[in-house]
């Protein structure tokens, strides 16, 4: 389970004194523990996926500060939020490329006997790949991509 990994992998950091490893694991650890508390699953925990998205939500933030931080040109912080990002993201499942999600708008389309998509199978294309795939879609990307082939 993923909380067990971040725990063993916490575990691991503070022996061999990663400090920058362990403040954001611990920080990891600390959204997760509020994500919990907020949908009142304190004591049987998240979901794998209620998991996975914690770990999304906080990936985007590490994101946002890196942007923000690049424009205002403080590299240093964009740097250790570079790093806190990195460290994040290799605990979330491989994101599906631009190409594979034209595959899998073809294949939801295939699926729903859809010939094009209208704005109001919008829904319908993202639920079918969202359900089927979930983790592994930037939804942004998705709909991006879906409003492109609309046209």
């Amino acid at each position: 389970m993923l909380k067990d990994k971040l725990n063993a992998d916490l575990k691991s950091a503070m022996l061999s004194r990663d400090k920058e490893r362990v403040e954001t694991l611990r920080g990891i650890k600390s959204a997760i523990l509020y994500a919990e508390v907020d949908a009142g699953k304190r004591e049987e925990g998240l979901s794998e996926d209620e998991t996975l998205a914690v770990l999304k939500k906080e990936s985007k933030k590490r994101q946002d500060s890196i942007n923000l931080y690049t424009q205002g040109e403080q590299t240093e912080r964009a740097d250790k939020e570079s790093s806190e990002k990195q460290l994040i993201d290799s605990y979330l499942p491989r994101q599906f490329g631009v190409e594979e999600l034209d595959q899998r708008i073809n294949e939801a389309l295939a699926k729903l006997e859809l010939k094009e998509i209208t704005q109001r199978d919008i829904g319908k294309v993202i639920g079918y790949i969202k359900e089927k795939f979930g983790a592994q879609i930037d939804g942004s990307i998705l709909i991006k991509l879906i409003k492109e082939r609309m046209g």
